[in-house]
């Protein structure tokens, strides 16, 4: 499933870190199963001052 990711940057912020709670132990597990790039979702949250934390498996 190649998934449309929420253009809005604190809408993407939400999304990803509730798939993250709610369905995948990290960010590459995610990233593999909807067929989206970690490099394009790092980049975009990043932008906005957010970071993935692995050990907290989340965006902050």
């Amino acid at each position: 499933m190649n998934m449309n990711l929420p253009e809005d940057p604190m809408m993407l912020y939400s999304f990803i870190n509730t798939k993250l709670r709610d369905q995948y132990p990290s960010l590459d597990a995610l990233c593999d199963d909807l067929q989206v790039s970690k490099e394009e979702i790092t980049r975009r949250l990043k932008r906005v001052g957010f970071e993935y934390n692995a050990s907290k498996n989340r965006f902050w």
